[in-house]
């Protein structure tokens, strides 16, 4: 039998459905919606878990004139009464926030008149002119050819649910995707104040003071303070990644990714996909990234050999996290560290906050890598205090990398003492080399996994000094090259035609063992005559190095060859 299409970047429902794509269901997010009513519902969930798709799926059950057929073999289609009472019933406002950017206000207003008039158009497309006043019909047709000042674009969301109530005679379902990116996006460039004053206006009048609305459906990624846009809302549900009503709805389940791969035949890579994108905890449920699932199996299906990649973290910037390690002290450092060895950290989580708080306290940025997905619960104490930790293995290299880029930032790209480390190998300076390498690794955040092999800690310390030896730009410097009967851990060339340089790194369990393990590979360099190569270019005086690590201390001794 052939296998479904996989729905890669697609996020309308009655595409799947008609193009007859796989689709793991979640149609019991309509029932639970209808039976835990709420008049405005809030979802918050981290980008790429099906918040639109299910957003889609919502408006096809609820809009008049819908394809009833979409919903056949589905869980919700079991629900006969249900179905029965709201299926196809409503008129439907959908937008999508997500497109509201710009470097400007004046921009993101552009932005926003965009989207609106793609609704304006699709719902005029529902209506009977001669059901409208020549008022609405004149605001309708400003709308769709984007004509609206901005102080009219607050009442513009209350004014289609009044013209779809007026032609239809139905109050109206409102869904809003991503409400909260245009808030995100003013943050970045500096017009916070405009926009919030701008969505707290659409959000008053469409949310608050409408009696057309039956009912509104919100997402997002950041539950942002009611005091600040949602002020004045009685009847508000906000259901965030901590809450257990509506915690399979987001994301695959553990027995949905598995029959997922038994549906495809590749059963035997549920261990790394687990690894890789399982981990998060919403509510009482542990879910897997729908994002990775979906992509890591159809790379599989295009190679069976392929390995697991970074698909969420790479569909768009990780400055939450960047901005986190920027401004993180010596107990948060320590924090991340921890973090990285699979450790987990108790921190008090605010699920409430403004952007504009973000800066304000580091904590803060604890409860926002949180609420977005970089951190998960492991368990939760009293007082709002969770035991956080990163999810799985993919969320770990975006942490990995950004260090990585802040360790090159902060201290690779110091040049003067950069300078002077590189000269202190030229000069025959152990103990020069050895002050300078215990104040980088103090300062430095660790992306080492304690508990990795041996051998992968000494690669970890390998590549450290790569970095920084590489800062001196007329150098050349080979690593594992082949010298005498063995690979040298580093050989360099000054610019010094006469001068050579070996080093060889070691790793020692304890830091009273950093001496001897110096000493063997001092002694590895002579029997192994790694200095060969060097003296093949013409290299006469051959310094040789010995750096043994642990943990954040080294030991360096020198020798002349």
């Amino acid at each position: 039998m052939q296998k479904k299409k996989l729905p890669v970047g697609i996020e309308d429902f009655d595409e799947i459905r008609r193009e007859n794509f796989y689709y793991i269901d979640k149609t019991g997010l309509i029932r639970d919606l209808l039976n835990n009513w709420g008049k405005v519902n809030l979802f918050t969930r981290p980008r790429r878990f099906g918040k639109t798709l299910n957003m889609s799926m919502l408006k096809c059950f609820f809009e008049i004139g819908t394809d009833k057929t979409l919903f056949d073999g589905l869980a919700i289609s079991q629900e006969k009464a249900l179905c029965e009472a709201n299926m196809g019933k409503y008129p439907v406002i959908f937008i999508s926030l997500k497109g509201v950017d710009g470097l400007t206000y004046e921009l993101a207003i552009e932005r926003f008149k965009t989207i609106l008039q793609e609704e304006a158009i699709r719902i005029h497309s529902l209506l009977k002119d001669g059901l409208l006043s020549a008022f609405d019909r004149k605001k309708l047709n400003q709308m769709e050819n984007r004509e609206l000042q901005e102080k009219e674009i607050p009442d513009s969301l209350k004014f289609l649910s009044r013209v779809l109530y007026t032609c239809l005679g139905k109050k109206v379902i409102l869904l809003i995707d991503e409400y909260d990116v245009p808030l995100d996006k003013a943050f970045q460039h500096d017009y916070y104040e405009e926009m919030v004053s701008l969505i707290r206006g659409l959000f008053g009048q469409v949310l608050k003071t409408n009696e057309f609305l039956q009912f509104a459906v919100l997402t997002g990624c950041l539950q942002v303070s009611k005091e600040s846009i949602f002020t004045g809302l009685n009847n508000f549900k906000m259901f965030s990644v901590t809450d257990t009503r509506f915690d399979e709805h987001f994301g695959f389940t553990e027995a949905e990714v598995t029959r997922l791969l038994e549906n495809y035949q590749l059963e035997e890579h549920l261990t790394e996909m687990k690894e890789w994108y399982d981990g998060y905890r919403f509510g009482d449920t542990n879910i897997y990234c729908p994002w990775d699932v979906i992509n890591y199996v159809d790379h599989l299906l295009a190679d069976p050999h392929g390995e697991p990649e970074a698909f969420w973290i790479n569909t768009s910037g990780n400055d939450l996290v960047k901005r986190f390690i920027d401004k993180a002290d010596k107990t948060t450092q320590d924090e991340i560290e921890r973090l990285i060895a699979g450790e987990a950290i108790e921190k008090k989580v605010r699920l409430n906050l403004t952007y504009d708080e973000l800066d304000s306290n580091i904590a803060n940025l604890w409860s926002v890598l949180f609420t977005a997905g970089y951190l998960t619960q492991a368990g939760r104490a009293a007082n709002g205090v969770y035991k956080l930790i990163i999810p799985n293995r993919e969320i770990r290299e975006v942490f990995v990398l950004q260090i990585q880029e802040w360790f090159k930032g902060h201290i690779v790209d110091d040049e003067k003492p950069m300078r002077e480390f590189c000269q202190a190998f030229l000069q025959g300076k152990p103990e020069d080399i050895q002050k300078q390498l215990n104040v980088i690794l103090n300062r430095m955040i660790s992306i080492l996994d304690t508990k990795a092999p041996d051998d992968q800690k000494e690669n970890f310390y390998h590549g450290l000094l790569l970095g920084l030896l590489r800062s001196e730009m007329n150098w050349l410097i080979l690593s594992n090259a082949e010298s005498g009967d063995g690979f040298s851990d580093i050989l360099i060339e000054p610019e010094c035609p006469d001068v050579g340089i070996v080093i060889e790194v070691k790793y020692s369990r304890s830091i009273a063992g950093l001496d001897k393990a110096c000493g063997e590979a001092l002694a590895q360099i002579r029997e192994k005559r790694y200095d060969e190569r060097l003296r093949n270019d013409g290299r006469t005086e051959v310094l040789a190095y010995s750096i043994a690590f642990c943990k954040k201390r080294c030991r360096v001794m020198c020798d002349v060859l």
